[in-house]
């Protein structure tokens, strides 16, 4: 570490760039609270200028916590909690992330963070775009508040990783492994609004990618109440939009967050580094 650490936040106070720390070493008792209070605060933190091995990307998850289990896609030989997110110059299927989601949320106890390390970085396109969850929640009227309380939306991984999802359907060439799965077909639930066990606040915890209905409503009634949800938590005002420079390592809280990574670079290479970290079961 050089020097004291240094938070950088947005302007609305969504996610934040931290300077003055170098991640390849591990961090003092000291500076490793200041990054998750920092977390805590602005849910998505940029570190830039981090020019990590594998290995050392590996032992900064473990300072944010265990890894989480990432199902679907083969990791990097090697490295079985690291996911190589790559794409070539001339693949022309969709990029990888590309719809919101929140990482892995169809899991009974889903991964508190992702983090992300930038490789190599397309010269155009590939922006991630994160919404605030929790500001999106509490910007609604209370009347609506009070009517989600209580319900429990229905997550499964089916429309992207089951037998009959996207990538079953593909037919255009993929670098990275996806591994098509029924397992991808089950589903369980979780609260509509999730509380953050660190910060208390509550969060909206849905997204189109893996929320599929919700419990004891209708197919309409969760279609109507769904679709007015996804448009809301992603109006320009709750979204943060990361640009990446080459050796940056991105840190987001998949509590009160979901993400949509940007396409936008054909014909030029982009490869990222990922790790998740365990969650809890989502109250």
């Amino acid at each position: 570490m050089s020097g004291p650490i240094e938070v950088l936040p947005e302007p609305s106070g969504f996610g934040a760039q931290v300077r003055g720390l170098d991640l390849s070493r591990p961090l003092p008792a000291e500076a490793l609270e200041a990054v998750k209070a920092a977390w805590a605060r602005h849910a998505v933190l940029a570190f830039p200028d981090q020019p990590l091995t594998l290995d050392e990307l590996e032992a900064f998850t473990l300072q944010i916590g265990p890894f989480g289990e990432d199902p679907f896609i083969k990791p990097m030989p090697g490295h079985p909690n690291v996911l190589e997110l790559r794409r070539e110059a001339d693949e022309t299927a969709t990029n990888f992330g590309a719809g919101w989601h929140s990482d892995w949320s169809f899991q009974e106890k889903p991964p508190a963070a992702t983090i992300l390390r930038s490789e190599v970085v397309p010269p155009v396109g590939g922006d991630t775009l994160f919404c605030d969850c929790a500001r999106a929640y509490e910007a609604l009227s209370p009347a609506f508040q009070r009517m989600l309380e209580g319900l429990r939306a229905v997550h499964s991984a089916t429309r992207a990783y089951g037998t009959k999802g996207i990538f079953a359907r593909e037919t255009q060439k993929r670098t990275m492994e996806i591994i098509v799965s029924p397992e991808a077909d089950k589903a369980l639930t979780h609260p509509l609004v999730r509380t953050h066990p660190v910060t208390g606040r509550k969060a909206l915890y849905v997204s189109p990618v893996y929320t599929t209905g919700i419990e004891g409503l209708t197919v309409a009634e969760s279609k109507a109440i769904l679709s007015f949800l996804f448009a809301h938590m992603t109006q320009d005002q709750f979204v943060h939009r990361h640009r990446w420079a080459p050796g940056m390592v991105l840190l987001w809280d998949n509590r009160c967050t979901a993400h949509f990574a940007e396409g936008g670079y054909d014909g030029h290479l982009r490869v990222m580094h990922r790790t998740t970290v365990a969650g809890e079961v989502p109250v």
